[in-house]
């Protein structure tokens, strides 16, 4: 089967990597043509368009911004649904809001063709580790017919149920990220304000209570975490832009089911700031900028 990837950003590039390592015939697009030629130098075949891409496919996968970028790209005259064949297999592991998610399934389906929500976490380090987790949405059988692939760059392959409970529960898990990023934060800034060592102060939260992804893995503070961004110029990852993104459509889908999400929203105003002060290029971890600045 040749595989077709669409949008090589932070996640795209090193998910095509892995395809390839694992000895899969790999065809890419993207708009960033800097971004082809890198994944054409590690293997990767070159397509014209989205169109062309699935047209040469078995599968397709798509990792892009926003609901607006998934929608243009599988619905436009030279995107996807255009040029997938009837046995063609679309995955999208861009992280959408669930109605769109099941909007796109219907408009696959109306065209003869299956597709999945597959949205992805892990950040850039289990990208380029194949360590992702991906949260499917999709059918049994169909989901046993992708798992396979996903394998070479993930590492849990998570089945959810039906199509667009995978950005349920993705969005809940990144609702989840930001809430427990700004508190990672703002008790790492307390900490070093009352005069102890960030390293200290996270070495004893990591093998305590507080332990969470945040503060193990992406801790904000530099220099705790030798690989995560807040040790390399809060380079992202995923931008403080992507995340309040992601914010919104998790407490938008709440406001639509009347469930409260007040840590939520908190989150969402927080990284409305830092965004405003000129780091919504940065990576999400830069949030503890609101309290070092304090």
């Amino acid at each position: 089967m040749r595989v077709g990837f669409i949008g090589l950003g932070n996640m795209g590039a090193p998910m095509v990597a892995n395809l390839l390592k694992a000895g899969l015939a790999v065809i890419v697009f993207d708009i960033n043509p800097a971004a082809v030629a890198a994944a054409v130098a590690g293997g990767a075949v070159a397509a014209g368009s989205a169109k062309d891409v699935a047209a040469q496919s078995g599968l397709v996968l798509t990792t892009l911004p926003s609901p607006r970028h998934v929608k243009q790209v599988y619905l436009a005259e030279d995107g996807i649904l255009a040029g997938a064949g009837k046995d063609t297999v679309l995955v999208d592991c861009s992280t959408i809001d669930p109605q769109t998610a099941r909007e796109l399934v219907s408009a696959a389906a109306a065209n003869g063709r299956q597709m999945v929500d597959a949205p992805i976490s892990g950040g850039t380090l289990g990208a380029q580790a194949g360590t992702l987790t991906f949260m499917v949405g999709a059918e049994a059988d169909l989901f046993a017919r992708i798992e396979p692939v996903l394998k070479h760059m993930g590492k849990n392959i998570i089945h959810c149920g039906g199509p667009g409970s995978g950005q349920v529960v993705k969005i809940c898990n990144n609702l989840l990220l930001a809430i427990s990023m700004t508190g990672t934060s703002e008790v790492m800034a307390l900490g070093a304000r009352l005069g102890v060592d960030p390293k200290v102060l996270a070495s004893a939260i990591n093998t305590s209570s507080g332990r969470c992804f945040s503060s193990d893995t992406m801790n904000p503070w530099p220099g705790v975490s030798p690989n995560a961004p807040a040790s390399h110029g809060y380079a992202p990852g995923g931008t403080a832009e992507i995340m309040l993104k992601d914010i919104n459509l998790a407490v938008d889908a709440a406001r639509e089911v009347k469930q409260p999400v007040m840590l939520g929203a908190a989150s969402q105003q927080l990284y409305q700031m830092l965004i405003a002060r000129g780091w919504g290029e940065k990576d999400l971890s830069a949030i503890i900028q609101l309290y070092r600045d304090q």
